[in-house]
């Protein structure tokens, strides 16, 4: 492993992108505490940043640039940190690449530095956030003889700065969404055991309607792997995957296989994830018996099909990261019955996705539906749907209707099939209100 304090000790490095959720602030410390000479810049504004800002105030090696981006700031630089979602025509990109300056990302450097930690990582336009929270409680219980660390995509959660617990041969289970696996494919890396769960439309709005680059970012997870590496894929991934299109090997989940499993979180979708869990917890060597009793001992993941609990006799149900059509679909399906006894908590900002086959399925599954105000919404009301639906302002009021309209046998379930952006800070904004508004009903 390379020697993380000298590789960045007086870097002049410019991080793009601080952000709200933790993972930047994460980073940004830690690259300060190395000895870096840092500039950090975001569009928002110092105001929207306050949070953040005060939380790196005390690092005297920090420049602040905030409210906006400067080209100087791309110049006459080490290196380049971006967050994810960073444009794909980004000018400031282009200059820093223009001038020989590296761009880099946290999953993706971390795994340049620990180069002899092995690297687990898991994708997916859905299930990819389950997937992983499965494979890494596996591991975790199961072996002993070195340390096993999640990072990625997961809430609050900064990988660069886990270089300083990390031991050669420990592992690093991630979940990689499309914008970290810019920074592999940057690299030219590909994690050693890969999981692709699922391909479906999602973020048209930042790839301009182009399925083929999003497909191209994904794919980075197992373009760079070599004959000893696995790639892992459900079912429905053969039609966009074959054994030519990687180097190392593959597997095609069986997920009847594990149907007599006692799995905790609803959906055939969720068994599917939990079969891709197996079978990286197989490649390691972990007895089956131990596998499953792992399996049956996880409870569920927060924003994922999530029981909360039952009110007066309603079961109310969080799956705040469903953010596409296709995922609340999964979401219904679970969960419905010819009794059509869920009352639907959607809605929010567009991300330019087709919602025909949303509308039937909640015709098919629901007695009412509670829609939250935005642009997704707007445009969602132009299908024709027949059951009983009312728009509302905000989350409080959502609950509320809904539970005006639930009887004793009823589910609730928040699944919004749309992005958070304008009522909500972030997705996580309206999963911890929605979380509060429950505990309070109690």
């Amino acid at each position: 492993m390379i020697n993380y304090n000298k590789y960045f000790k007086d870097k002049k490095i410019t991080v793009m992108g601080l952000g709200l959720l933790g993972r930047g602030i994460g980073y940004t410390k830690f690259l300060a505490e190395c000895g870096a000479d840092l500039i950090v810049t975001d569009l928002k504004t110092k105001d929207q940043l306050k949070t953040s800002a005060k939380e790196l105030s005390k690092y005297k090696n920090i420049k602040f640039v905030l409210g906006e981006h400067r080209l100087e700031d791309f110049k006459n630089r080490d290196m380049v940190i971006k967050a994810a979602g960073v444009p794909l025509d980004s000018i400031y990109i282009k200059e820093a690449k223009k001038n020989k300056i590296p761009v880099e990302m946290d999953v993706s450097l971390f795994v340049k530095i620990a180069d002899k930690v092995m690297i687990v990582g898991v994708t997916g336009t859905r299930g990819k956030s389950m997937t992983t929270a499965v494979i890494f409680k596996i591991l975790k219980d199961n072996i002993k003889d070195r340390n096993v660390y999640i990072g990625g995509n997961v809430r609050g959660v900064a990988t660069l700065p886990l270089l300083k617990k990390v031991k050669d041969k420990d592992i690093l289970v991630c979940e990689l969404d499309s914008w970290q696996l810019q920074g592999f494919g940057d690299s030219k890396i590909s994690p050693h055991i890969s999981v692709f769960t699922t391909f479906m439309p999602d973020h048209m709005n930042y790839y301009k309607g182009s399925m083929k680059k999003y497909f191209s970012d994904k794919a980075n997870i197992f373009k760079y792997q070599n004959k000893e590496d696995l790639l892992i894929i459900r079912p429905e991934m053969k039609k966009f995957i074959n054994k030519s299109d990687t180097k190392g090997r593959l597997i095609v989940v069986n997920p009847k296989n594990f149907m007599n499993w006692k799995f905790n979180v609803p959906g055939r979708h969720h068994i599917e994830n939990m079969s891709c869990a197996v079978e990286v917890a197989k490649e390691l060597k972990i007895p089956i018996t131990k596998i499953q009793k792992s399996v049956e001992s996880f409870k569920d993941l927060e924003g994922r099909m999530q029981l909360l609990g039952t009110y007066k006799g309603i079961k109310i149900y969080n799956d705040n990261n469903a953010t596409t059509p296709e995922a609340t679909i999964a979401g219904l399906e679970a969960l419905g019955s010819k009794n059509k006894n869920i009352i639907l908590i959607a809605g929010g900002a567009d991300k330019k996705l087709d919602t025909k086959n949303l509308s039937k399925t909640i015709d098919k599954y629901c007695k009412a539906l509670v829609l939250l105000s935005g642009t997704g919404t707007d445009s969602f009301l132009k299908n024709k749907i027949k059951i009983n639906k009312t728009i509302v302002h905000n989350l409080k009021d959502a609950v509320k209707e809904a539970i005006n309209t639930s009887r004793k046998g009823d589910i609730i379930l928040l699944s919004p099939a749309f992005a958070s952006f304008g009522m909500f800070t972030n997705e996580y904004d309206r999963n911890d209100q929605f979380m509060k508004i429950i505990e309070k009903l109690k």
